[in-house]
């Protein structure tokens, strides 16, 4: 059932980071039952037409569905039951929305103490720019992320949402969650996790911060690690594909040089020339495009030179670790990513897809008395 059978969540459905974080904690055994807005509310699909997905809300697996209209007055209490036999909620409107509407943190924990109130906003809920609408390349901008990413003399490349909404988001509120419940189950003690992803994509760049009280960090693709050297970088091939190099260490360094015909060139003898670094990342790219991807995928295939071919998502589905591993599965139809980390005594799985969990509030108090 996974390491967190047992664990009871309820879930204000909301788009993209807090969906996520309720998949990854359902991934993982939690018993995650979503509240979601009746289909009539929302012109007959439930939701804006462009994230009607249906089974392929992806999302929206492993846990039940129960549609009420929370502006109704005639619904709270029995949400607010529900909330009750709860260790924790996830929230994910705009601050002062969950107050008005008679959920907010001050009545709820009134009701439960021990329960983890978990809010997952962009801008946090307190700051000048709380109360704005925002998406994931605004907050990445100004907590300084996104200046980090692209090309040397190119604009910033804004990347899917993974950096803010699902990595700076919804990840550090399923950790939040987690240490609240902890704490909750050892103290009685409930509380707010107030989860930004302005602040949890900041915590991701905390290798730039190091590396910026070190070694120093410029502009995007020029530092070791953004794709500046010519060891770290992806370089295009014969057939338009593409090849990415990671050979850091010297070692490793070593081995690429060789299988390149590289190491009594006078230009690679030295590997840390930042400036060098152009001029050998020119040689490379003429080097690569002689020869198609699977050629060098062929080359350095079984050999510590990290070089591995770029891979489209279908494609990725072919390669044989990542199928061994059953990185991505396929259920009733759908393709989709694994639940991750793995368990070796308590494994998650994907139990259902969206939709096939429809249920009603009164079902689901019932199930949570018997247990």
């Amino acid at each position: 059932m996974g390491p967190l059978s047992g664990v009871r969540i309820v879930e204000f459905a909301g788009l993209g980071p807090g969906p996520f974080c309720g998949m990854m904690l359902a991934d993982m055994g939690a018993d995650v039952i979503r509240i979601d807005r009746p289909v009539d509310i929302a012109g007959k699909s439930g939701r804006v037409d462009a994230f009607s997905l249906g089974k392929h809300d992806i999302l929206a697996r492993n846990r039940k569905t129960v549609r009420l209209d929370i502006r109704d007055d005639a619904n709270k209490s029995a949400i607010i039951d529900l909330i009750k036999g709860a260790d924790a909620l996830i929230e994910g409107f705009r601050p002062g929305v969950m107050e008005r509407l008679g959920f907010g943190p001050e009545a709820i924990l009134a009701e439960n103490p021990a329960l983890v109130y978990g809010r997952m906003t962009g801008w946090g809920q307190t700051g000048p720019l709380a109360h704005l609408a925002g998406h994931d390349a605004n907050y990445i901008s100004v907590n300084g992320v996104l200046d980090t990413i692209g090309n040397k003399g190119e604009k910033p490349a804004i990347p899917p949402t993974l950096v803010g909404d699902m990595g700076g988001g919804a990840m550090f509120l399923a950790f939040g969650i987690l240490a609240g419940i902890l704490h909750a189950r050892s103290t009685g003690e409930g509380q707010v996790v107030d989860a930004a992803i302005v602040d949890g994509s900041a915590v991701l760049s905390s290798i730039v911060w190091a590396f910026k009280g070190t070694l120093g960090w410029g502009p995007h693709g020029t530092n070791l690690v953004d794709g500046g050297p010519h060891f770290y970088d992806t370089y295009a091939c014969l057939d338009g594909k593409y090849i990415s190099v990671g050979a850091i260490e010297p070692q490793f360094y070593a081995i690429v040089m060789d299988k390149l015909g590289l190491t009594d060139d006078p230009d690679f003898k030295v590997q840390m020339n930042p400036g060098a670094w152009q001029q050998q990342k020119a040689k490379l790219a003429e080097i690569f495009k002689n020869q198609p991807q699977a050629h060098w995928a062929e080359l350095f295939a079984d050999t510590d030179g990290c070089v591995w071919p770029v891979l489209t998502p279908d494609e990725a589905l072919e390669h044989p670790h990542i199928a061994e591993r059953e990185t991505y599965i396929t259920k009733d139809g759908v393709t989709q990513p694994a639940p991750a980390p793995r368990f070796s005594k308590t494994p998650a799985q994907v139990r259902s897809l969206a939709g096939e969990g429809e249920t009603d509030i009164e079902a689901v108090l019932k199930s949570w008395e018997n247990k």
